[in-house]
């Protein structure tokens, strides 16, 4: 049963990645036949993130009312709602709509199983819960090249509400599988809230960090997460050996190697696309390794309410962030990006060595 609820809530992170990559790989079709600039993109993404961050924040109170697994649930089933609605959209207010529920359901089930996972499993399996969210994102992209080969983007809307809607309804009929973590509720109950919770010593620092990671990778493009990906599969076996602090300080270590390539002047394509994928390997441990030593760090009764909170600072980095980084290349030039990344990350691995030394745990020898 155990194993079988952890291949459940692997599946579920899979259909988180799925819808991610969707809107990005048909837009330069969709907005031609809904009559609108390519910018507009900008607004449905908007409004999606939007609905996460709003989600995220209400998780740890659906958590203790309802449960993660009725959160998680109910969360594919509010983007099985989205994606049909998207696939018989032809107006593009139509995607406005439809955006709401589409963030609403990801944020809560982000929160959710992060928070879960962090609780009840090893962090081995908070880096391979990251990697199957990767798949998602990575197969979604060939299913929508598919769709506007042989039908229409609509389709491709279509058949990930498919597979969504499969999922939805395999974790509806498996539901009592979570009982083999019945303690998690009773946990879950007890928490500090929002407010209260951003009044712990180190969060603040922590929520900082997290948002400058997020940000710094929302600038990166496929090659990083093909990189991200399978760095994620591959920490996954280390990770329990050397802990989350440590597996942090090795992933930044990496991807600074990664940046310092792109200062390299040669006008190589190879070398630059080496580069993504080794900051994509830097990058792998370390959003889930932050999630994962929150209850650690703050305490089981606070880490509903924390990583809710960090789920949240990440949508805002990873939404605002880089159309700043779109404006400054066009106003200076794109070859900033080395720095612009490398100021991100040391404000990261800063802000989070801070609240490892204020939590006092997981201390480096």
């Amino acid at each position: 049963m155990y194993s079988f609820l952890l291949a459940l809530i692997y599946l579920a992170f899979i259909s988180l990645g799925l819808p991610d990559s969707l809107l990005g790989s048909g837009w330069p079709v969709m907005h031609l036949e809904l009559g609108v600039p390519i910018s507009y993109m900008g607004i449905v993404s908007m409004v999606i993130s939007g609905g996460t961050i709003v989600s995220s924040l209400m998780s740890d109170r659906l958590n203790r009312k309802l449960g993660t697994r009725i959160v998680t649930v109910m969360s594919v089933f509010l983007t099985v709602i989205a994606l049909f609605g998207f696939s018989f959209s032809s107006r593009f207010w139509m995607l406005i709509v439809f955006a709401v529920p589409y963030g609403l359901g990801a944020g809560a089930i982000d929160a959710a199983l992060n928070n879960y996972v962090a609780l009840h499993y090893k962090a081995k399996h908070m880096s391979w819960l990251h990697s199957f969210w990767g798949v998602g994102t990575i197969v979604s992209p060939f299913i929508m090249g598919y769709a506007l080969t042989n039908r229409t983007w609509n389709s491709g809307y279509r058949i990930v509400g498919a597979i969504q809607l499969a999922i939805a309804i395999l974790l509806l009929v498996t539901l009592p599988v979570w009982k083999v973590n019945k303690a998690a509720d009773e946990t879950e109950k007890k928490s500090v809230g929002l407010v209260s919770a951003l009044k712990i010593k180190g969060v603040p620092f922590l929520l900082i960090g997290f948002f400058a990671y997020c940000a710094a990778e929302a600038t990166f493009a496929s090659l990083f997460y093909i990189g991200i990906t399978v760095g994620r599969f591959i920490s996954g076996f280390i990770t329990d050996k050397f802990g989350d602090r440590r597996m942090i300080i090795i992933g930044t270590s990496i991807l600074i190697c990664g940046v310092c390539c792109l200062f390299v002047p040669v006008s190589s394509y190879i070398l630059a696309a080496a580069a993504f994928v080794v900051i994509g390997l830097g990058c792998a441990p370390i959003y889930p390794c932050i999630i994962h030593s929150t209850p650690n760090n703050f305490g089981a009764e606070n880490s509903g309410a924390i990583i809710g909170i960090q789920m949240a600072s990440a949508y805002v980095g990873s939404t605002f962030v880089p159309p700043l980084f779109g404006l400054l290349g066009n106003s200076i030039s794109f070859k900033i990006m080395p720095i612009y990344l490398i100021l991100f990350f040391v404000l990261m691995i800063t802000m989070i060595e801070l609240t490892f030394r204020i939590t006092g745990k997981n201390k480096v020898k």
